[in-house]
């Protein structure tokens, strides 16, 4: 019984540690307004410059940059674990720019571009990072489009190329050897390479 136990309240400090969680539960009968394919949503980062998301039949581009890979890193400011990784992505995007992007798009909150932009200042976050409005449709749509119907946690990431969601590790579950569309909590930065090298090489197949 003590052994268990034990085991229990690990697992439990373990997501606590991982991931900052909320007591939604996404349904299937999604509350939001769908994109239709070739809508057009700006987005201006906190940390300078703009890029407007294409919705494709699957997912979503970067128009003028549909071949790179894109990252959406659903955030919070007030979330250790992404303030833990927030330097560890810059890094990732600087590694990979010629053919990556990472969007982070704040999320269960609502705060000042300001206070955005400080956590940015703060913990590394150099990459781009949306306060937008659209934010929670984005993400929304996202959920939606890969069918996740569990408890939402941050961070949360999905990753597409050519408006595609692509297959990632899972990270929680390697010796399953299955992938799935999504990192849930702070996942390793090498992991997150591995299958951004593994999608560039599948891509000039």
């Amino acid at each position: 019984m003590k052994k268990f136990t034990y085991l229990f309240l690990t697992c439990i400090f373990a997501i606590l540690i991982n991931a900052c969680s909320t007591e939604e539960r996404i349904e299937n009968d999604f509350a939001f307004a769908e994109y239709k394919i070739n809508d057009e949503i700006l987005l201006k980062s906190v940390n300078g410059g703009e890029k407007t998301l294409v919705r494709t039949q699957n997912g979503f581009v970067i128009k003028g940059e549909e071949d790179k890979i894109l990252m959406f890193d659903f955030f919070g400011t007030f979330c250790t674990p992404c303030q833990e990784e927030a330097p560890h992505l810059t890094s990732l995007w600087q590694k990979n720019a010629k053919n990556f992007i990472i969007i982070g798009l704040s999320h269960f909150e609502n705060v000042s571009d300001q206070a955005v932009k400080d956590f940015a200042i703060k913990y590394g976050a150099y990459y781009f990072l949306s306060n937008s409005k659209e934010n929670d449709r984005i993400i929304a749509q996202a959920l939606k489009d890969i069918n996740y119907q569990n408890m939402e946690q941050l961070p949360f990431k999905v990753v597409l190329k050519n408006g595609s969601y692509q297959d990632l590790t899972d990270f929680w579950n390697k010796d399953s050897k299955k992938y799935v569309k999504y990192y849930l909590g702070k996942v390793s930065t090498q992991t997150m390479q591995d299958d951004i090298t593994r999608i560039l090489n599948e891509s000039k197949k």
